[in-house]
């Protein structure tokens, strides 16, 4: 199985494109969340990757720079089924607001020549906290991660003999995370800036972490391999050196700070 950091941004970034990545493994993707536009369609590009070969999508939350992407996509897709030229089924998981939140803005942005497909080839799929399902072939665990601004769901996937890898979201780490994360051969965990520019980024006051604090939770919860995204941007130039040896003081595994569309095999 292999991941690519499509985006490694935050909401405000210029430099980037938005925080989403791609899983593979034989053929089948799994792509989690589309960032804020179609600029998705411009990454998928850069890697070879045709978007009509996604069929399993999720959404981890409504903010913008994570969910319009996929408003995107289902215009293409959708398109693709009323002009005959694409017949997969299409499935988008998400917790019970976000799956809402897309229906409606597509039943009003559409016309209804594509929203005829809705439920017969692309299914909106409501998840809930706790609930495994299967995707790409693996055990696939959805959480909520008990943000404190909008509810974002992560999700762990089980995978090979015994690993798992584990998608914390965009927020800083909340306990009932914990039985998910524990133990993960690879964590995704944000980390908004370097711990000695707090001051400057704020990160606390937005709901994020710094470097620091992703690699101490890392090492405490035992995890092998550490990614970091959801990063600013104003600091692009030296961010993967400068988050790399701040990390690396407080976590003993492999810690990774991809630039955009950097693949990972795990």
């Amino acid at each position: 199985m292999r991941i690519t950091i499509l985006g490694t941004g935050n909401a405000n970034v210029t430099e980037v494109y938005n925080t989403c990545s791609l899983l593979e493994e034989d053929g089948r993707y799994f792509l989690v969340d589309g960032g804020g536009g179609n600029g998705l369609f411009v990454q998928l590009k850069k890697i070879g990757v045709d978007y009509l070969s996604i069929h399993d999508i999720f959404i981890t939350h409504k903010h913008l720079d994570h969910f319009m992407g996929l408003l995107w996509l289902i215009r293409f897709y959708t398109q693709g089924y009323a002009r005959g030229k694409y017949d997969e089924d299409v499935r988008i998981y998400g917790h019970d607001e976000v799956i809402s939140l897309l229906q409606e803005f597509s039943m009003k942005l559409f016309p209804s020549k594509q929203t005829a497909y809705f439920g017969k080839k692309l299914h909106f799929i409501t998840v809930t906290d706790g609930e495994s399902l299967e995707i790409m072939g693996h055990r696939t665990t959805f959480f909520d991660i008990g943000s404190t601004k909008a509810k974002q769901f992560g999700f762990t996937m089980e995978y090979g003999e015994g690993r798992k890898l584990t998608c914390l979201g965009d927020e800083p780490f909340n306990e009932r995370e914990r039985e998910y994360a524990k133990g993960a051969d690879w964590l995704l965990s944000e980390a908004f800036c370097l711990y000695g520019e707090r001051e400057r980024f704020k990160p606390y006051e937005k709901h994020h972490s710094t470097v620091k604090d992703a690699a101490e939770l890392a090492e405490e919860l035992g995890c092998r391999n550490l990614i970091l995204y959801h990063t600013e941007d104003k600091t692009i130039a030296t961010r993967k050196e400068k988050y790399t040896r701040e990390g690396k003081e407080y976590f003993s595994g492999n810690l990774y700070v991809p630039d955009d569309l950097e693949s990972f095999e795990l």
